[in-house]
């Protein structure tokens, strides 16, 4: 396994309300400066949470380890790849139960006149109270020691994640007044249908987590 096989879950952090935020961002008074901050807050809050993931499962997996080799047993391996399975078992249900929830949230009203201080702090929030971030950001850190690799393999995924909430801005940017028309078209496909890839890359993932168990059994 190498890093690049938890890349794909980096959709199911941003495809949702966080894209939409971001699009509404960059449609604000002060698109950039509001998009950087909402990008800075939501990547540090990402760091965070899979550096956190990352290190508990190396200290538990470890005293595990010990533990199974004191008393001759298996390595704790499938036990860590169990707990992904139930975290992504989770997650598609939770966003199976939310997906018929549309519409932006009615605080949204604020982020035309967001301040980059403001975007930061909602981009932070955001991640911390989203269910489905938390649940994937633990199962990121779970895998990503569990196979043993180092902490930076946790970077690419990070990167890509704070790549593809600033997808707005580079819109922005690069389509400057044909800008609108591109973020309604991405506002709408959030709203109505991020649920379903969010449902595709849980399932292809916890289809690598199956095969990963069958080899260590």
């Amino acid at each position: 396994m190498s890093f690049l096989t938890v890349l794909p879950l980096a959709v199911v952090m941003v495809a949702g309300t966080q894209l939409v935020v971001a699009i509404f961002l960059a449609s604000s008074d002060r698109p950039r400066a509001a998009s950087s901050g909402f990008l800075a807050g939501a990547g540090l809050v990402v760091v965070a949470g899979v550096t956190v993931s990352w290190l508990l499962t190396r200290v538990l997996g470890g005293l595990a380890n010990d533990a199974s080799t004191a008393a001759r047993k298996v390595d704790s391996g499938p036990a860590i790849d169990l707990v992904v399975l139930a975290l992504l078992v989770v997650m598609a249900v939770v966003i199976w139960v939310r997906r018929d929830r549309s519409g932006p949230p009615r605080w949204l009203g604020s982020v035309s006149h967001a301040d980059p201080r403001w975007a930061a702090r909602t981009g932070a929030l955001l991640f911390v109270v989203t269910p489905t971030d938390d649940l994937t950001m633990a199962t990121v850190g779970a895998t990503v020691a569990r196979h043993d690799l180092p902490w930076w393999h946790l970077v690419p995924f990070v990167l890509l994640t704070v790549l593809l909430l600033a997808v707005p801005l580079l819109a922005l940017v690069l389509l400057g007044s044909k800008a609108a028309r591109v973020l309604a078209r991405m506002r709408s496909w959030a709203e109505g249908h991020a649920w379903i890839v969010n449902e595709i890359v849980i399932a292809f993932f916890a289809l690598l987590t199956v095969l990963d168990l069958l080899k260590s059994g």
